[in-house]
């Protein structure tokens, strides 16, 4: 991917890493081991793998950026056990390689968008919790401290732009919820 990238194009200027899954999840005692190494394959694997590829031409370029995707429920209460583990790991990496690259030029960032009215999001917790969808809408709406109630794929899009432009170039190493205020409700 990268190697075509860089034939196509010349150079990689951003890499989003944009991925979650988190089906099957039920909680350390039913969790099947296939399910945990599967959700942790698509969720933090694939952005190691993603960053290992770009950073060498990054680093020859001296300059790039990184935006990768977590998740609020890295730091919430959740009963996504693999999952929260697995974008809880989506930090990790980009703090670690966030301060290993800043000296080279390139920037490492991480979004936690909470929770958000996407089609993925309603369509697969309802059938799982086998709740109608209107009713899964109100208490997710509920949730969100901000007025307006949940946020949209375009919120998370619009973070990860501004995060990846030129705008953002003296932030590094930023784990920013996109969550109308979920992740800053304590007690």
């Amino acid at each position: 991917m990268a190697d075509t990238c860089v034939q196509t194009f010349g150079r990689i200027d951003i890499l989003v890493n944009n991925v979650g899954i988190g089906g099957e999840d039920l909680g350390p005692v039913k969790l099947k081991e296939e399910v945990w190494d599967r959700i942790f394959a698509v969720n933090l694997k694939s952005m190691f793998l993603t960053c290992k590829y770009v950073l060498p031409y990054m680093e020859k370029q001296e300059s790039g950026s990184i935006v990768n995707i977590s998740s609020a429920a890295a730091v919430a209460a959740t009963s996504m056990l693999a999952y929260k583990t697995s974008k809880a790991g989506v930090n990790a990496l980009t703090h670690s390689i966030a301060m290993k690259y800043a000296t080279k030029g390139i920037r490492v960032n991480c979004i936690m968008p909470g929770l958000m009215n996407t089609p993925m999001a309603i369509e697969g917790i309802s059938k799982s919790r086998g709740l109608q969808k209107e009713e899964l809408i109100k208490a997710r709406d509920s949730a969100v401290p901000l007025k307006g109630g949940m946020g949209s794929g375009w919120d998370t899009a619009y973070a990860a732009l501004f995060l990846a432009s030129d705008e953002a170039k003296f932030i590094t190493s930023v784990i920013l919820p996109v969550d109308g205020g979920q992740c800053a409700k304590i007690g």
